[in-house]
């Protein structure tokens, strides 16, 4: 049986507005046009997660509560504007931890194909660092570098080269990934 085509996206700066350690309700900000982009991905016949890096938990910046609340009014957002989100993966280790689900390892996607029975050969991960892109080269999925959040800055470092498309936003990544896709361009 093939595995299910899943969208990986970032949260902070893809999704949310990055504010740095996002975690307090009052920084809560969904990003202009993310509930209809995601909406058109679904209705394309692809899953939803979620995959972030929160090291600001294990930094004692603050704690699973903070995410959660934060994270929360994310999921809730989505789901009133019909977009479900199937799984959120968050690795909340220090980037000097060395451990093997912090982006740009692919320990994350490699859970979601054992877990959610994605098949990376046929996902694709949106995000706004070049360590996005590089995740989606590590786990074998395509990848889009959008410059909402940290994207203009993170499009020159090294590790960005190796996305298929650099675009504007989750709108125009979207409608990357479905002309792909309508194309057959694999």
């Amino acid at each position: 049986m093939a595995g299910k085509r899943f969208v990986f996206l970032d949260r902070d700066g893809t999704l949310v507005r990055e504010v740095g350690y996002g975690h307090r309700l009052e920084d809560y900000e969904l990003l202009a046009g993310v509930p209809a982009a995601l909406a058109r991905l679904s209705r394309a016949g692809f899953r939803l997660a979620i995959v972030t890096n929160q090291s600001g938990i294990g930094r004692g910046l603050f704690g699973w509560e903070d995410f959660e609340r934060f994270h929360g009014r994310l999921l809730t957002d989505l789901r009133a504007a019909g977009v479900a989100i199937e799984h959120t993966y968050v690795c909340p280790h220090r980037p000097d931890e060395g451990c093997p689900c912090r982006k740009p390892r692919p320990g994350m996607l490699r859970r979601a194909r054992d877990e959610l029975g994605a098949s990376l050969a046929t996902s694709w991960v949106v995000g706004d660092h070049a360590k996005d892109v590089e995740l989606g080269a590590n786990a074998g999925c395509r990848s889009i570098l959008v410059l909402t959040g940290h994207g203009e800055r993170e499009r020159e470092a090294p590790g960005a080269a190796s996305a298929e498309a650099v675009l504007p936003d989750l709108a125009a990544a979207v409608e990357h990934i479905v002309a792909a896709e309508r194309s057959g361009d694999r």
